[in-house]
């Protein structure tokens, strides 16, 4: 199997590029190599065509997704495999793509080059054929969902009541009283106009949905009184979304089909569900690590102990060595968040903090009046200790 290419180059753009320049590569790629403006090209000229038509199709989906593209950046095409499952009302992959949805966001619905159409040849999927009806999509939800450090770490369910637009129960989404429909007068059935225009590239057509019939094909000669003759009408619905652990404050996971129903029996739209996170008292998070600040006793800095600091699983005991300086940082491996997508475990860095008191009594201040004469108690730090960088490294060992 050939290797992959990478996104970025597929399109010719950068990890900086805007989403409109992504966009814009896309669209320069897609009519250079749409397979209709190689149909009287040699047979290795349309393989070639086509799958890199497909290519760039792909590295759009990726690039032109804010989730999917961090993902990429972060972990290349790794990121891109295994993702939860999709269908029913889990989340979707990360991998898939529907071809029809991408060219239908870039040059509009129903825009064609007077050719075979977009699923006119092997190798793409997205259901629909040209020229024929359509179904109207229901609007996307958006929620948030706040969750605490236990259920980061481990993953939960969660179920939520969300008020959203139904099939219509009294015309079971059709629209029409009495079930009864008949064929648009404006698009005779087709779903879609066509207008054929002089371009650059020959001549092109572009097919619009047809404005009378929304896209179905038929109009509804008695509208039903309960919704208007819309097919849904507004209720409630208890959802319950699985997420998945490792998750972080701001990612966004799809439900499909879990968003407003569509129109007329259509198709319904999705449930984004925003993430957010509840500050913890103890800890502090840098993705998948965790950071906790351990207070000792001045005593203790110089003498070592055993301290007791938690975790997302439970209380730990930890040794304190002798001679231990304020800002050492103590590295437990395995003991912070999973990755989301199951690329491992994070780890938990203790930040030892000698605390100083502000406030002693006088036998306190003569102790320590003592102490200071000592020579043991005059800074004489090793070169490694002086050295800003090896505190950096105590982050990486």
């Amino acid at each position: 199997m050939a290797q992959k290419r990478d996104y970025y180059e597929v399109l010719g753009v950068n990890k900086n590029s805007t989403p409109d320049e992504i966009k814009s590569a896309y669209r320069k790629a897609a009519l250079k190599w749409h397979p209709d403006k190689w149909v009287n090209g040699t047979d290795a000229e349309k393989k070639t065509a086509e799958e890199n038509f497909k290519e760039a199709s792909e590295a759009y989906s990726v690039l032109s997704d804010a989730n999917k593209k961090a993902r990429y950046d972060r972990y290349g095409f790794a990121g891109m495999d295994g993702g939860s499952s999709s269908g029913g009302g889990g989340f979707s992959g990360f991998g898939d793509f529907d071809l029809n949805d991408i060219l239908n966001s870039v040059f509009g619905r129903g825009f064609d080059f007077g050719g075979g159409g977009f699923s006119g040849f092997s190798g793409f999927g997205g259901g629909g054929s040209r020229g024929g009806t359509v179904k109207q999509r229901g609007a996307n939800l958006r929620v948030k969902v706040k969750l605490n450090l236990q259920e980061i770490a481990h993953g939960t369910k969660k179920k939520i009541k969300v008020s959203k637009y139904v099939a219509c129960t009294h015309c079971h989404g059709s629209g029409s009283e009495d079930g009864s429909t008949e064929t648009c007068p404006t698009c005779h059935g087709r779903g879609q106009v066509v207008q054929t225009v002089n371009s650059f590239f020959g001549q092109m057509q572009t097919a619009s949905v047809c404005p009378t019939c929304n896209g179905t094909g038929t109009v509804i000669k008695k509208k039903c009184t309960h919704c208007g003759g819309e097919g849904v009408m507004k209720g409630d619905e208890v959802i319950e979304i699985d997420i998945p652990a490792g998750v972080g404050e701001g990612m966004q996971l799809t439900v499909r089909g879990k968003g407003n129903a569509g129109p007329h029996n259509g198709i319904s739209g999705d449930l984004l569900v925003l993430i957010e996170e509840e500050p913890h008292p103890d800890f502090e998070r840098d993705e998948s690590t965790l950071i906790y600040n351990l207070f000792i006793t001045i005593p203790e800095a110089i003498l070592g102990t055993q301290a007791e600091v938690p975790t997302v699983d439970g209380k730990v005991r930890v040794k304190i060595a002798p001679g231990t300086q304020s800002g050492k940082v103590l590295r437990l491996r395995g003991k912070g968040l999973p990755v989301v997508n199951g690329y491992g475990t994070g780890d938990m860095l203790v930040n030892v903090n000698v605390w100083i008191p502000k406030k002693y009594s006088k036998r306190d201040e003569e102790l320590l009046q003592q102490l200071a004469q000592s020579e043991n108690f005059k800074p004489n730090p090793t070169a490694e200790e002086k050295s800003f960088f090896s505190k950096i490294k105590d982050y990486f060992n």
